[in-house]
């Protein structure tokens, strides 16, 4: 899953995007309001952790703007402990929840997961689909009841499929979902991990969990 920071204390942020990635978030930063706000409206997030007190622009500003504009993506606002006014704020303009400082980072964790779980209909943690489960909380993957041992980025590229299954998801966005923003894009590299995937899912197994659309990109589909 692909998160966007939007938080000026440097330090934090660089803690809080070494951590996401050590769970295999793919993580951009951006430290001013002016900076986030270009970069949620522009390039395709999973999620946004906010903060509200930013220079140039604050997070209650960006966070109205982004729905103003009809753009959806989960919010997770991030507030200093007494800031209970801006928490109401907050939801009142559009945020999915919202942690306080100083965090736990487990928590931050969960939240985060629950409100990108939540903004493709998926109320729990585990995936379900047909003879795979997915649980998104210890990101193991199983077949049959057979586990299957994923890279980061071959679980990534399966989470987003699973999350957004029945539909056809495109190698450009599956690139953007699973790469941050100074990755060189090339669909070669999308095929050669679905073909990874494919090995690893169907090995043993009659049907395909992941299908080829001709021209238009790849879809999980149910039976």
């Amino acid at each position: 899953m692909k998160i966007l920071i939007v938080e000026d204390e440097k330090r934090l942020a660089g803690i809080m995007k070494q951590g996401l990635e050590e769970q295999a978030f793919i993580v951009d930063l951006a430290h001013d309001g002016e900076e986030g706000l270009y970069m949620a409206q522009n390039i395709p997030y999973d999620a946004v952790l906010l903060d509200v007190m930013l220079p140039v622009m604050d997070g209650l500003t960006i966070l109205n703007t982004l729905r103003e504009g009809k753009c959806d993506v989960p919010v997770l606002m991030i507030t200093a402990r007494g800031e209970i006014e801006n928490r109401i704020k907050g939801l009142n303009f559009g945020a999915d929840d919202y942690i306080v400082k100083p965090f736990d980072f487990n928590e931050l964790i969960a939240r985060l997961r629950s409100v990108i779980r939540r903004s493709k209909g998926k109320s729990s943690s585990l995936i379900e689909i047909d003879d795979m489960i997915i649980d998104t909380n210890s990101r193991t993957v199983s077949r049959g009841g057979v586990q299957i041992t994923l890279s980061a980025t071959e679980y990534n590229l399966l989470q987003y499929l699973a999350l957004n299954s029945d539909r056809v998801i495109s190698r450009t966005e599956l690139t953007e979902h699973i790469y941050d923003t100074d990755f060189e894009r090339d669909s070669n590299v999308i095929d050669v991990y679905v073909n990874h995937l494919r090995n690893k899912l169907d090995k043993g197994f009659e049907r395909r969990m992941i299908q080829t659309v001709r021209g238009a990109g790849y879809m999980l589909k149910g039976a």
